[in-house]
């Protein structure tokens, strides 16, 4: 089995994203390239997602002992959501892209784990037809002039929608200052037990609409920002902040919402205490960050928008213990793809990242190696 750390050429532009001096001079993002010795195959798999890092992806070595070529990738914002521009992630992409063209690869597959299915699918469908002109906030890069060249077949891999449905799933309506996420609105508290769990009907329309509430009055809030930085020619482009309380779904609680075979809580444990805890889901943010990939009404990361335009083969394969990407959001992926070429896997019992689940990953990959082998990916 070989083993390569790859570079990929990107351009990080004038504005400063992230504070590495380094990594922006280095004009390279990073991805590791694990594929049989031999011949090299026809066919690479390349996964994605917006900032995680994977170079140690679990998947890397068993696709490679299936005798395809295997890709985990960073993006310029690895480890790093709080600048993140979607619209930059797909220049990533199709620079990883292209460069495995060049080394001969003739079948791409594009992997969007987690995260990644919204991203994957934004790519694929700004590579067939390109639309997006700027980024939320008015800013490049232009997609439509980008060179974007388009991938053999997409694998949404436990993947929700896209980040800004999930964040707004997860916010929490019961707070009512924004710099304190301890002055709470109790009618609104998913943690206060005389609301549930279970949780009412009643209840949950209320505290689904409040969400998009507290969502719209950050966004007036960042438009207002970048509307004043932007009357200060001389001065910052962009503000940073914190967003209090992003890990508050019903779901977490109530397993009869969505129901599937997941436990309670969230990927990171008690939800009451990561709600608050700093390292979770969009805690810290710039403004044009969080329109681009935090804010339902403009973030162009959402996989159902963009799978309609897609016209390559989907594999949409999801976890019934999964506690992250629900049962309705493979869902909404799968019946998002307009054409009838799409298939959707369950992996019964099977968590987000397959922790203490070897056998899961082996069932995983053989399935998104048999149905690549099916389209003739070899």
């Amino acid at each position: 089995m070989r083993d390569e750390l790859l570079h990929f050429p990107v351009n990080y532009g004038e504005r400063i994203e992230i504070y590495s001096g380094v990594a922006r001079l280095s004009g390279k993002i990073w991805a590791r390239l694990v594929r049989p010795d031999g011949d090299r195959p026809g066919t690479a798999f390349l996964i994605v997602h917006p900032t995680s890092n994977f170079l140690g992806h679990y998947a890397l070595e068993p696709l490679a002992g299936h005798g395809v070529a295997a890709v985990g990738m960073t993006t310029r914002y690895i480890g790093n959501d709080t600048s993140l521009l979607f619209e930059n992630c797909v220049l990533d992409i199709a620079s990883a892209v292209r460069s495995l063209r060049e080394r001969g690869y003739e079948r791409i597959v594009l992997v969007g784990n987690s995260g990644g299915g919204g991203l994957a699918a934004l790519y694929q469908s700004q590579a067939e037809h390109p639309t997006i002109t700027a980024t939320p906030a008015g800013d490049p890069p232009d997609l439509t002039a980008a060179e974007l060249p388009p991938v053999d077949g997409l694998i949404m891999l436990m993947a929700h929608p896209g980040r800004a449905q999930v964040y707004t799933e997860w916010l929490d309506p019961a707070i009512v200052d924004e710099h304190d996420p301890f002055t709470r609105d109790a009618a609104l508290d998913m943690f206060d037990e005389r609301n549930g769990p279970p949780y009412s009907a009643a209840f949950l329309a209320r505290y689904r609409q409040a969400q998009l509430e507290r969502s719209e009055r950050i966004r007036a809030w960042v438009l207002e920002r970048l509307a004043r930085l932007a009357a200060d020619e001389e001065g910052p482009q962009d503000f940073p902040f914190v967003v209090h309380g992003t890990c508050a779904d019903p779901r977490f609680l109530d397993l009869s919402i969505d129901p599937s075979d997941r436990r309670v809580g969230t990927l990171w444990g008690d939800a009451r205490t990561v709600n608050v805890a700093p390292a979770t889901l969009g805690r810290y943010t710039s403004a044009r960050a969080w329109l681009s990939q935090w804010s339902i009404r403009d973030s162009q990361g959402h996989g159902p928008s963009h799978l309609p335009h897609v016209s390559v083969p989907v594999l949409v394969v999801y976890g019934t213990a999964d506690n992250a990407a629900f049962p309705g959001h493979a869902r909404a992926l799968y019946d998002a793809v307009a054409h009838d070429d799409r298939e959707l896997v369950t992996l019964r019992g099977a968590n987000h990242y397959f922790i203490g689940q070897p056998d899961q990953v082996t069932a995983c990959v053989s399935e998104m190696v048999r149905w690549a082998r099916e389209h003739g990916f070899n």
